[in-house]
């Protein structure tokens, strides 16, 4: 007969947290303020998950934007309250900790998440989920919960309307999902002397967004923010139907090892309607070819012009041919865009935006693109530096740059407000 021993860890849980540990849901999602103790919280439940799971071999993980986070934010928070278990281990290298019943907890970072694939998971927490390419949880990270029948939660702060506040809003309409909102005017976890020194040094939408879990404030140094959100206050963003009528631009942003993503863009005067988005990797120039095939047979696209960057004219060392030569012989005729600077071709990109409706359903990745496209942080100099923070966004909204620096003979002065017809 096992014997059983009572571990004591040095965690006592904050008030608030308390019904976030009794939950009996499978999925949670907690949108918490700076300083909240959300992280300790969720270490804390994957450590106890994972010491009373009667399952063989638990597995459980946290899992942030970066690795470099996971081990900065919560490995050291592990392995304090770990340390009191008998017989756990420490893998640095692996940043895991072993429990004596054969259960584990790691902490992974999501920007090589398909290092993930093939691993099995009985409860994972995804931190700022607004930072990690929904792909990685659609493709990766659920189908890792399925044979255990594994939980999930999210947590983090909000960073405007995007992916983490779709999972919240799906969350307080939902009974099988656990929701949890602190705002620091509420929690009284930070004092107001605080809270007050905080709002003199931030702007309004800062200090909404990080203490008042604001989801409606512009995701900071994002380059589109106020565009997207006006879009959304002008119901561009919908149901844009495709027009048979009407020729279908696409606009690429080529990648090599990356992704590739295209964007199906309709002109009428001054109206730009984005009716379709695709993205893929890892595949050829063949894979997009039948993809334009595709839709011109299913969604009967009849195509205009393509575009594509500068950089589809440097010949490959291997076959001595350019992509666009091999484009051209699988039938894409590509017109090259102009080459800019990077500032000038978002600058474009601003320019065109409020002269655009987006199909909700079939752009939602490039979207959601747009919206957290935004500068890169420089932690040393607490500053926003002056280009583009490279992930999973920047491919979108390359391909939106292109677009944008390809029709700027298109000038929006000359036509009349756009009165496009909704169909709901």
């Amino acid at each position: 007969m096992g014997r059983t021993a009572r571990v004591l860890i040095p965690y006592e849980p904050r008030d608030q947290f308390l019904p976030f540990h009794a939950r009996s849901q499978r999925w949670a999602v907690i949108v918490a303020h700076r300083r909240a103790g959300k992280t300790v919280a969720c270490i804390n439940d994957l450590l106890k998950q994972a010491l009373v799971c009667s399952k063989p071999e638990p597995r459980f993980a946290y899992i942030a934007p970066y690795y470099a986070q996971a081990k900065d934010v919560a490995w050291s928070y592990l392995k304090h309250y770990a340390a009191p278990i008998p017989g756990v281990q420490a893998n640095e290298s692996e940043l895991r900790i072993d429990l004596p019943n054969g259960g584990r907890v790691r902490l992974y970072g999501a920007e090589n998440y398909d290092r993930l694939r093939g691993i099995y998971l009985d409860g994972v927490v995804m931190d700022e989920p607004a930072d990690i390419d929904p792909r990685a949880w659609a493709e990766v990270v659920r189908p890792a919960l399925s044979d255990r029948q594994g939980w999930a939660a999210f947590i983090g702060t909000p960073k405007g309307r995007n992916a983490f506040w779709s999972i919240y809003d799906q969350a307080t309409r939902d009974a099988a999902w656990y929701h949890l909102m602190l705002k620091a005017s509420e929690t009284g976890i930070l004092p107001q002397s605080e809270l007050d020194d905080a709002r003199k040094s931030m702007s309004p939408d800062q200090y909404e967004q990080e203490y008042e879990c604001s989801f409606q404030a512009a995701i900071q140094g994002a380059y589109y923010g106020q565009e997207m959100i006006q879009a959304e206050k002008d119901n561009r963003i919908g149901r844009v139907p495709h027009d048979p009528a009407l020729r279908v631009e696409t606009w690429w942003d080529l990648g090599i090892g990356d992704s590739t993503a295209i964007w199906f863009a309709q002109r009428t005067g001054p109206e730009v309607r984005i009716i379709d988005y695709y993205e893929s990797s890892g595949v050829g120039l063949a894979h997009y070819a039948q993809m334009l095939d595709e839709r011109a047979k299913e969604r009967k696209y009849l195509y205009g012009r393509h575009v594509a960057p500068h950089d589809i004219e440097v010949k490959e060392l291997g076959t001595g041919q350019s992509r666009n030569e091999v484009a051209r012989s699988l039938g894409i005729n590509f017109e090259v865009a102009r080459k800019l600077p990077v500032d000038d071709g978002i600058q474009a990109v601003r320019s065109l935006l409020p002269r655009c409706w987006f199909d909700a359903e079939k752009c939602a990745r490039g979207l959601e693109a747009l919206r957290q496209y935004r500068r890169e942080w420089d932690d040393k100099l607490q500053a926003f530096k002056a280009r583009p923070l490279h992930d999973w966004t920047s491919h979108a909204a390359d391909a939106a740059r292109y677009g944008a620096v390809a029709g700027q003979a298109m000038d929006a002065s000359k036509y009349p407000k756009p009165n496009l017809k909704w169909i709901v």
